[in-house]
């Protein structure tokens, strides 16, 4: 698929954008491949990251580009027009973050995985079909053994009244709703505690 995008930009002599923070969130061996390290791709990619996700302070909103200096400095003149400064007492503590050993990156994908399993071992248990993800901190379900109309805007705002869990919609990230009116997803980047507690309470619906 990143081979297939590099041939469209490589042909059409296009700029490309890519967000990558979950980049240091990889499971079952993968390993993440940045786009421009591919082959000519390396002097048309723009990419973002954030500490957000590696460093689990999604608040703070430090993030960062890498790329070619031009195309650096042309999103740098564009962003200072949108918003002059973001959270500057925070961006020392990242940078002090992205100084941190390698271990500690191997080390958070480790303990990720290790709750992904557990949850979404659990939700099978609890009645949903299960997409387990290779990366990210989000789980996706079909709720239709569940809830057979499979509206599943509806069934995120029920959720918390019938069993104190909160889900979200995944049809608001569809440009077409239609295509995911029966997905949502629950994060798990909690205890293992709270995930067994979430799942107990889950289990609760099919009774």
């Amino acid at each position: 698929e990143l081979q297939g995008i590099a041939d469209i930009a490589i042909e059409h002599d296009l700029i490309v954008v890519t967000d990558e923070v979950y980049e240091h969130l990889a499971f079952d061996g993968l390993e993440h491949i940045p786009l421009a390290t591919l082959p000519g791709m390396r002097d048309r990619t723009l990419t973002a990251s954030s500490g957000g996700k590696t460093f689990n302070t999604t608040g703070w909103k430090v993030g960062w580009l890498t790329g070619p200096a031009a195309l650096v400095a042309a999103a740098r003149t564009a962003k200072q027009y949108l918003t002059y400064v973001s959270s500057g007492p925070f961006q020392p503590a990242i940078a002090a973050g992205l100084r941190l050993p390698d271990s500690y990156f191997t080390g958070i994908a480790t303990d990720l995985q290790s709750k992904r399993d557990r949850l979404c071992d659990g939700l099978v248990e609890a009645g949903f079909e299960v997409f387990r993800p290779q990366g990210t901190y989000f789980v996706t379900v079909d709720i239709r053994g569940l809830r057979p109309d499979g509206d599943g805007m509806a069934f995120c705002r029920e959720l918390p009244a019938l069993c104190k869990v909160v889900a979200i919609p995944n049809q608001v990230f569809y440009t077409d709703p239609r295509r995911g009116r029966h997905l949502v997803r629950f994060a798990f980047s909690k205890r293992l505690d709270v995930l067994d507690e979430a799942v107990s309470r889950l289990k609760t619906l099919a009774s």
